[in-house]
């Protein structure tokens, strides 16, 4: 048996052999199917590239009916239990764990850049006080590309380590500064003797303190965030990454367009349409009536399903934990026990079962940020902390991918045919 599909074209009878490679075979191999010489060849329609593979990978493992997530091979629960966040970035960037040694040295060179320029301070100091932080982020690591002129060198090995290890530690900076101008309080710099979650809870919570301490459980639930968050395979910020990436953009402008992609409610502001849907129940006691809701589809229910998991997100069991082990320390979220009971009626009843309407990441995240006082506008900006690493390995991977080039859809053309200028004094 060859792994071989076998398609007949009923318009002209012909018959072609198109082979399987990985389980796919290339859009390329259809444009042999023509009825004429002068005929184009066939295209494939997939709008939002539902069933189409854009790329070859080897970061991230999705198997969406079994709820398996893994990063280069490793399960996500075992990363989020043992790894810190930036041995994850090693294993995302490079494809294994770090050694001790190699590890130390790349602690050191993030902690090392975690400072930005002054004139960065400025341009966020020109945002209105109401700026939405996703915005000041976007708009200030498309700034970076302007410090670092060398980094539009996209070929040069060594420039784009540079670069990498720049985003990684300066990406946290930026959010931090952003969160502070809107909350009206002064900036704080960066502190080279914490860690890096620990590192950003002070750039974002610390006052008066001479020696700011970040609570170990909140530090440590940082690090899981953002490894839960590090990469998701093809996604909308990913792909946008890689698109803009492919036109040879230094790695500051394309992370800014997938930070942009990250920005959209149906991407990054996700968790906070959970918190909306809690406030309107508004007591566990609604919780029935509002699935009904759901079910005469007069309700949306946010934070379950996924386009990919048809299953329960293996990200949001670790974070139902995790909530509660933050809640000791900030107090219990009130829309906790609606979450849960929620989650205990969607997994019982038929209707959501039958949909595979499982809890996906977004629906106990949002619990967590705003039990640490975050609002819901800095959301996405907590993500794409996270997610910095998965976008910098995406870019490097397409770069480095030979049968890459520059992104360019094809298209369905529906429009009119040849027509004739008319002109205005005859329209």
């Amino acid at each position: 048996m060859s792994d071989t599909l076998t398609v007949t074209d009923n318009r002209t009878g012909k018959s072609y052999e198109l082979p399987i490679n990985d389980g796919a075979i290339r859009a390329m191999d259809l444009r042999q199917i023509k009825t004429s010489e002068e005929d184009f060849g066939l295209l494939s329609y997939d709008p939002a590239y539902k069933n189409t593979a854009s790329c070859q990978s080897r970061i991230t493992y999705i198997d969406g009916e079994k709820g398996i997530l893994r990063y280069r091979g490793y399960p996500i629960e075992q990363l989020a239990e043992e790894a810190s966040y930036l041995e994850v970035a090693q294993l995302l960037l490079n494809g294994e764990l770090p050694s001790p040694a190699e590890n130390a040295v790349f602690v050191d060179q993030v902690t090392r850049h975690t400072f930005v320029h002054e004139n960065l301070k400025k341009l966020m100091e020109g945002f209105r006080y109401d700026a939405n932080p996703m915005s000041m982020l976007i708009s200030s690591v498309a700034a970076l590309s302007t410090f670092y002129p060398e980094a539009g060198d996209v070929d040069d090995a060594a420039l784009r380590k540079d670069q990498v290890i720049r985003l990684i530690a300066k990406i946290p900076t930026l959010a931090a500064y952003a969160y502070r101008h809107t909350q009206g309080l002064p900036i704080v710099y960066p502190t080279n003797d914490l860690s890096y979650s620990g590192n950003f809870l002070s750039m974002i919570f610390r006052m008066s303190e001479r020696d700011y301490k970040p609570n170990p459980i909140l530090e440590r639930a940082f690090d899981v965030l953002f490894i839960l968050h590090a990469d998701h395979e093809q996604n909308c910020s990913a792909s946008a990454m890689r698109s803009v990436g492919s036109s040879r953009v230094d790695p500051y402008s394309s992370l800014a367009a997938a930070a942009a992609a990250l920005y959209g409610p149906l991407h990054g502001g996700a968790n906070a349409a959970v918190l909306y849907m809690l406030e309107k129940i508004g007591d566990v006691k609604n919780v029935p009536k509002f699935l009904e809701g759901v079910k005469r589809k007069e309700e949306r229910l946010m934070g379950f399903g996924h386009r990919v998991y048809r299953n329960y997100d293996p990200r949001a069991k670790i974070i139902k934990e995790l909530a509660h082990q933050v809640f000791e320390i900030t107090g219990r979220n009130p829309k906790l026990e609606i979450a849960m009971e929620l989650e205990r009626i969607a997994l019982e009843e038929d209707y959501f079962v039958e949909r595979k309407l499982y809890p996906n990441v977004d629906f106990y995240s949002g619990l967590i940020y705003q039990a640490m006082r975050f609002p819901t506008d800095f959301f996405p900006v907590l993500f794409a902390i996270g997610r910095t690493v998965g976008w910098l390995a995406q870019w490097e991977e397409m770069l480095l991918d030979k049968e890459q080039n520059i992104a360019r859809p094809r298209q369905l053309y529906l429009g009119a045919d040849t027509r004739d200028y008319v002109p205005m004094s005859k329209r």
